[in-house]
């Protein structure tokens, strides 16, 4: 198999210690298994600048999405109501959520491309009392798009509303203090900006409100509050917890802080970004978002005006090359989006630019022929 580096929002490209921690095989129920779990909520903790017992974290089996069904179905009650505020696919993916979970909701949409107005979120707020809960995407991928979390979290609070943001795209690689910003539950996803593998998620919560959420959820398996208990007690999770994942994860927290942390680790995505941005725009290609909304994770790129211009054509050229990207999902126009997080560096955007430069050239070449 023809290896390659992954330009995409997560599954990204992983050190090859991460990789290598997954050759060791653990016993769930194993004592040093159990601390390993432990030590990596504390560390979460610390990354979100908050502490127990005002703060705590529960490591959840699945994807982002299965962290995020999990905290929707067990922390709104029956008679609470939540307002989703959406601008991209994954925050409708919240409504699609709350459907199937039988929960009560409003939705206010934006377009994917417009920064979310906590004006307009305000005087939802005001004039439908009922609402209880508040969720939000923090950088929502969908175009790149970078959420301001705190203008929301100040009218979410003012209200006295419970404040949920899906940070899946930004924890670990964009600073977030969850206590200034009055974030009550945070999701993210082992492999995303941390740079673990696929296999679970986590949350990042008030101690005082997940412990409110007993007997709340709808669902055994993502039942948050018991998950929460149990690993609480010693570090072991509810049912079999995908142990490779969890030691691969423990690895990337290690590395982010032999990185810097949190921050050097931004400048790196924003260097990539920043970069790319300008390469690009030399060869062609303008990008979908202004710079003061976009974010430093993942950036979505217009089609160029060529006849001869294949997103697929491109994609294989590419990939041949030792690359893969993301095809688009923004629904006014025709896209792609080029991922910098993940154990990519600026070598590796100049490298993509050459590429891209090179299939430009035989596509200009077919038009004109």
């Amino acid at each position: 198999m023809n290896k390659y580096k992954l330009l995409t929002p997560g599954p990204l490209t992983t050190t090859d210690s991460v990789k290598e921690a997954m050759l060791i095989d653990h016993c769930t129920w194993d004592d040093d298994y159990k601390e390993i779990t432990t030590e990596i909520r504390k560390k979460l903790l610390e990354l979100a600048h908050v502490s127990e017992p005002e703060y705590t974290s529960v490591l959840m089996q699945g994807s982002g999405t299965f962290g995020v069904e999990s905290v929707l179905t067990s922390v709104i009650g029956h008679g609470d109501k939540v307002l989703i505020i959406a601008n991209g696919a994954y925050g409708e993916r919240m409504e699609e959520i709350v459907i199937y979970g039988n929960i009560s909701y409003t939705i206010c949409l934006f377009d994917d491309d417009e920064m979310i107005d906590p004006n307009k979120i305000n005087e939802i707020l005001r004039a439908d009392t009922a609402i209880t809960h508040v969720a939000m995407v923090h950088c929502e991928t969908t175009s790149g798009i970078l959420n301001d979390i705190q203008s929301i979290s100040k009218v979410a609070k003012r209200r006295g509303c419970t404040f949920i943001v899906d940070a899946m795209s930004s924890f670990g690689g964009i600073d977030i203090d969850v206590k200034e910003l009055q974030i009550d539950f945070l999701i993210s996803s082992a492999n995303k900006c941390i740079q673990g593998v696929p296999g679970f998620s986590f949350v990042i919560c008030k101690t005082n409100l997940l412990m409110d959420a007993k007997e709340k959820a709808r669902s055994l398996s993502l039942d948050l509050y018991d998950q929460w208990k149990v690993q609480s007690r010693d570090g072991k999770w509810r049912f079999t917890s995908p142990t490779h994942v969890v030691l691969a994860f423990a690895q990337a927290l290690k590395e982010l802080e032999e990185e810097g942390g949190v921050k050097a680790r931004e400048e790196r995505y924003r260097r990539n970004q920043r970069l790319l941005v300008k390469n690009f725009e030399e060869i062609g290609f303008i990008s979908y978002l202004g710079k003061e909304r976009q974010s430093p994770i993942i950036t979505s790129f217009i089609y160029p005006r060529n006849a001869a211009f294949s997103f697929q054509e491109m994609y294989d050229f590419i990939k041949e090359r030792g690359y893969a990207i993301y095809p688009g999902k923004v629904t006014k126009a025709d896209t792609f989006r080029i991922g910098n997080i993940g154990e990519i560096y600026e070598e590796d955007i100049i490298k993509l630019t050459g590429i891209m430069s090179e299939y430009m050239d035989k596509t200009k070449e077919r038009e004109s022929a």
